[in-house]
């Protein structure tokens, strides 16, 4: 199995299959604008632009279920995406990441690529594990997704590569990106 099994919805509301993106490596991301990780949209716009025409794509899924970070509507999501952070790479219909709800994507991914801890060596990692332990134990817990702008990385042949948290910058991931290119 491989992601190519799955569809989502564009956040223009088309249906696609993954498929389409067959051959390309992939960063996949669950987001949210209202988030104080956000500034990494133009980060991840950044490492699109550079990675773009060597067959690499950025697929954003926006997630309303970490503190309502992303309480707007798709249409607004995209705007604030495009306008404040000049996103160009593809963003999909709000979905849920986690629990029962969760898109099976995202239930493959997380059961593909186990939660491995922060790097509690960073003072992000640090203050994200301390975060989640005293105010979301539940979330904490387990496999799932841990909170926005978490990031799976794909290879040309539809399989999870590497899974990289929350406090993880954008332009840490190159080295594992260029790896696949």
């Amino acid at each position: 199995m491989s992601i190519y099994e799955f569809q989502a919805t564009t956040i223009n509301g088309t249906p696609i299959e993954l498929s389409a993106y067959r051959g390309q490596v992939l960063l996949i991301i669950n987001t949210a604008s209202k988030c104080s990780y956000s500034r990494q949209f133009a980060d991840l716009q950044s490492l699109y632009e550079s990675h773009r025409e060597q067959g690499f794509e950025i697929l954003g899924f926006p997630c309303n279920q970490f503190n309502q970070k992303e309480p707007g509507s798709n249409t607004e999501v995209q705007a604030f995406c495009e306008i404040d952070y000049g996103v160009t790479f593809p963003l999909f219909e709000k979905i849920d990441v986690r629990g029962s709800s969760a898109h099976p994507l995202f239930q493959y991914l997380t059961q593909q690529s186990p939660f491995q801890g922060f790097d509690t060596q960073t003072v992000g990692g640090q203050t994200m594990q301390d975060f989640l332990q005293e105010k979301y134990p539940e979330i904490y817990a387990g496999d799932g997704v841990k909170w926005n702008f978490s990031k799976f990385l794909i290879d040309r042949n539809g399989l999870v590569k590497a899974r990289f948290e929350t406090p993880t910058e954008p332009h840490e991931l190159e080295p594992a990106i260029d790896l696949l290119l």
